[in-house]
């Protein structure tokens, strides 16, 4: 859980302490806002010590919140999000008895509502960075994504044996195990080559408890379901079935392709590419939220006026950007 920005709570109380009474009357920065014998301490003492202590950070963070709540409203995915969040939150911390609010209190935050609404900003960031990456996607990107990664659905069926293994199997029973099932499954593809239906075999023998009652029919879409079965439905042509078994991290699969779909047209599936790919670059790319969120606050003409606050500021922005370029490499 990140904690409060501390330097601008401080400055907070800057203003308090210069103030007369319960108003601030900072005009020069020499103003005193604490004093012992043989010190005093100005206001421009702490700004200058502040800045030094996470200053430029919180500065950031600052401009951030602004930029993002004026580009993305507070809608009810929003919410939902936060909410989801929050709730998670509440219950890790009672998992292990400990006190949630307590945990807020001790971060910095008045309550839920202050907590929450961070979470919301950390949606809204989020989101403004897919936005971004949307943004700068090219059309050739887009082409080549569904090229290469687009297919039509494809009707099958298959039969699942899966090895009966358990945790405190010793590697030997565990090995034997996997000998059975395989064995198991080439003897059903013996039954097939025999004349017997596949549905009535997967019916009988299936460990897919969601496809068996079915005759193990299913759709096979692309990216659903894990490579070996992707690969070991595409080899067969249609009404062919495997004649070794798929093994997969679940068993071993035996095959029957029906047939397959078209591949759906660019314009239909557009949208749902576009997100794969932002979601790829994303998981890719840990600087695209530096680069989405630089890129709104130079929408919003940002000048930091601090030669201090500036540098530091720039230090972490390169910080931020060289750090996936080493973590390639």
């Amino acid at each position: 859980m990140k904690k409060k920005k501390i330097f601008a709570l401080v400055l907070v109380t800057v203003l308090a302490l210069t103030g007369c009474g319960n108003e601030a009357t900072l005009k020069n920065g020499e103003e005193v806002v604490a004093k012992m014998d043989g010190k005093s301490i100005t206001a421009e003492d702490l700004y200058d010590e502040l800045k030094k202590q996470g200053g430029a950070v919180t500065l950031t963070n600052m401009i951030d919140a602004f930029v993002v709540n004026k580009e993305i409203k507070t809608d009810d995915d929003a919410e939902s999000y936060a909410d989801s969040q929050l709730s998670s939150y509440k219950k890790s911390y009672q998992s292990y008895g400990q006190d949630f609010n307590a945990a807020l209190t001790a971060a910095g935050y008045s309550g839920e509502d202050e907590f929450k609404d961070e979470l919301i900003l950390e949606y809204k960031k989020n989101l403004a960075t897919e936005n971004y990456v949307k943004d700068e996607l090219s059309d050739d990107e887009i082409q080549k994504y569904y090229d290469d990664n687009i297919y039509g659905d494809i009707e099958a069926r298959h039969i699942l044996i899966s090895p009966n293994t358990k945790d405190d199997m010793s590697d030997d029973e565990k090995e034997e195990a996997e000998k059975k099932a395989k064995k198991e499954a080439e003897d059903i593809i013996k039954k097939l080559d025999k004349g017997e239906k596949f549905a009535d075999l997967a019916k009988k023998y299936s460990d897919d408890e969601g496809t068996a009652s079915k005759g193990g029919k299913l759709t096979v879409t692309y990216g659903a379901v894990v490579d070996e079965f992707w690969d070991g439905v595409t080899e067969l042509k249609d009404g062919e079935y495997s004649k070794e078994p798929v093994k997969s991290e679940y068993g071993y699969h035996i095959i029957y392709r029906i047939k397959q779909k078209a591949k759906p047209e660019l314009k239909d599936v557009r949208d749902d590419v576009i997100d794969k790919l932002v979601q790829e670059k994303m998981n890719e790319d840990s600087t695209l939220q530096t680069k989405a969120l630089m890129a709104l606050r130079k929408k919003y003409n940002l000048e930091i006026s601090d030669d201090g606050l500036k540098k530091s500021y720039d230090n972490s922005i390169n910080n931020a950007l060289s750090a996936n370029q080493n973590s390639s490499n």
